[in-house]
């Protein structure tokens, strides 16, 4: 009575086990191990089973506000997936913090963005433990397309939903002010006179384009950006490939690369301070970029040498000898007296460099000279220097001039001359970032024209946002060289290789930039690889959050050269045409890319660069 009882079950279970093919599977894998007799026999049955097991899928994601490496707040994004009938936790991500406010701003308006920093950490922690934990469920960590999609909607729903909350509080208010009787029309006139002293003013504003108004960042984007980043990392992880891998796999539409170049690390050394008892407002970092034709262990290797010498010239008196510049010409020592180096100040920059400050624009240049030279290097061939300059700091609005030392102003189109006479006289300055405002778009012309051919004039603050790019078709950015991109708020991994894809079509040269409240995540260093950026830019090599990242740079140079796929660097610069056709568009002069290759929001061109030529200049490759 018991047999019969059991004979249904029985045969439910043969037939169970029969539909998933276990007892054929289970043959062949005693058939295949048997002649291996593996140490392990029930782990190699493990790993024999465990390719026939579904594929992991989403189960839960954890947002956290936690520290960067400024003392910010920012999010962190933990991804769990089941895997195997269990539920595992594959990867988190920390963001980056990112502030508009300039170095100079008063505390007031410090203060007022510090708090609206929290305020977004706090609702992108709610998104990402509420409506994206549901949202994303039971969807694949490899499916990056669909998830940031699925992202991208339910950004654009609040987006829509602020402009409505927006909308409603702007009726009330009107709706007040009709029935209050305050005689508001008769308020304006009083303004204008009040203004009305101010005549330089108003020559300003005719002479100079006004500022563009700031991007506002919904309150809680982070959160976007977030989850879509530690999905790649889930989904890297997964594929137990490496995050760079899997970015560049998704950016080549799954087909593998046969050979990765690095990006070329513009390694910042000095900080200029723009405050006083210092004069020189205009540079804000210099930066040195090893040639290509060393490794990228022996270029950071040099560059720690020529910080350990700078850090001897910045010795305060007493401590060292008085140290002697190098003649900006013939690289000889001597005695410049008022061009004597800076003293640096005894703090480390948040950019993880030494902060110094100057009185002119040729002493951290000739300092740097005097650097490499007093260790055998000599800049130009051993070592390249690149300057961001942060000009969109610089800009007094009363006079419609840059502030370029302390009480030393000039205009637009005099700072395309002093930029000039600065190249020809420093040739191994290959790289001006943010030379001018992005509302200065004719001197931006004017420049490339000049300078395109020896040197980048590469767009970082006067880059528009990749999330402006991606909306307003419009929307474009000042003729340059290239663009330094980042990874901030709402930015998804699918908008950079779109992005990434369309700047490499138009010839622009990538850079990824790490923003100034970097975290210990490393995953931007994968980004800048996956992508083919041509340079990174992560700050000096110090403090922690900025050395892991130049960590994970060697560690994947070490691996690609261990599996023979590391493909050399080259510098190429494009010389720009002359700007007798202002408004010509890259389309006039190259032929268009596919259509079927570009996202369908990005199938116009969204930026507008002036007259390329057709081939490079035969020149144009530095060794």
């Amino acid at each position: 009575q018991q047999q019969r009882r059991l004979q249904g079950p029985r045969q439910e279970a043969a037939e169970y086990y029969r539909d998933h093919r276990v007892p054929q599977r289970m043959e062949e894998a005693l058939n295949a191990l048997f002649p291996q007799r593996p140490a392990d026999l029930y782990g190699e049955l493990a790993n024999y089973f465990s390719k026939f097991s579904k594929a992991p899928v989403i189960c839960k994601l954890v947002g956290r506000k936690v520290l960067d490496g400024v003392g910010q707040p920012t999010l962190e994004v933990e991804i769990y997936c089941t895997v195997k009938n269990y539920e595992k936790r594959i990867c988190s991500t920390v963001m980056s913090s990112h502030s508009q406010i300039p170095e100079n701003a008063l505390p007031e308006t410090t203060e007022a963005d510090e708090k609206e920093r929290s305020d977004s950490v706090n609702t992108a922690v709610e998104w990402v433990n509420e409506s994206l934990n549901t949202m994303l469920r039971d969807l694949k960590p490899t499916d990056q397309c669909t998830v940031d999609k699925m992202l991208g909607e339910y950004f654009t729903k609040k987006v829509e939903e602020k402009k409505e909350i927006q909308k409603q509080e702007e009726e009330a208010e009107a709706t007040l002010a009709l029935t209050s009787c305050t005689p508001s029309a008769t308020a304006l006139p009083g303004k204008k006179k009040a203004a009305n002293p101010g005549k330089k003013v108003a020559v300003a504003e005719r002479t100079i384009p006004p500022a563009e108004p700031v991007e506002s960042v919904l309150c809680g984007s982070l959160a976007i950006g977030g989850t879509s980043l530690a999905i790649a990392k889930a989904g890297a992880t997964i594929s137990r490939i490496p995050l760079y891998l899997h970015v560049a796999l998704l950016k080549c539409n799954q087909d593998s690369p046969k050979e990765i170049t690095l990006p070329l690390p513009m390694v910042t050394l000095l900080n200029c301070e723009k405050i006083s008892p210092s004069k020189l407002k205009l540079v804000k970092e210099v930066m040195l970029i090893p040639p290509v034709q060393l490794s990228l262990k022996q270029g950071i290797e040099r560059v720690l040498d020529i910080q350990k010498e700078m850090m001897r010239l910045l010795e305060p008196p007493g401590k060292a000898p008085s140290p002697q510049v190098a003649d900006s010409k013939k690289g000889r020592a001597h005695n410049t007296g008022k061009k004597a180096p800076p003293q640096a100040l005894k703090r480390i920059s948040h950019l993880g460099c030494l902060i110094t400050g100057c009185d002119n624009l040729e002493q951290p240049l000739l300092l740097m000279q005097t650097a490499c030279n007093n260790i055998g290097l000599e800049l130009g061939t051993d070592m390249h220097l690149a300057i961001n300059c942060a000009a969109h700091e610089l800009m007094d609005y009363v006079k419609g001039k840059y502030e370029i030392l302390t009480g030393t102003f000039k205009r637009p189109d005099e700072m395309v001359d002093m930029y000039v006479e600065l190249i020809n006289k420093f040739p191994f300055i290959i790289a001006l970032i943010d030379p001018l405002r992005k509302e200065d778009r004719q001197q931006w012309n004017h420049i490339c024209c000049a300078l395109g051919s020896k040197c980048y004039l590469i767009a970082e603050d006067a880059a528009t946002y990749i999330s402006k790019l991606k909306i307003d078709q419009n929307i474009n950015i000042p003729t340059c060289s290239g663009v330094v991109l980042k990874y901030i708020n709402q930015t998804r991994v699918s908008d950079l290789i779109e992005l990434t894809g369309l700047l490499d079509g138009q010839r622009h040269i990538t850079i990824l930039g790490s923003p100034d409240g970097e975290s210990s995540d490393d995953s931007l260093v994968d980004l800048a690889v996956g992508l083919g950026a041509r340079f990174i830019k992560l700050g000096g090599l110090s403090r922690g959050e900025r050395v892991t990242k130049y960590n994970r740079l060697l560690a994947i140079e070490e691996e690609l050269a261990k599996n023979r796929t590391l493909r050399e660097a080259n510098l190429e610069f494009i010389a720009f045409a002359e700007e007798s056709q202002p408004e010509k568009q890259l389309s006039d002069v190259l032929p268009p890319p596919k259509q079927d290759l570009l996202p369908p929001q990005l199938s116009q061109p969204a930026l507008q660069v002036h007259s390329l030529p057709a081939q490079l200049p035969e020149n144009s490759t530095l060794t």
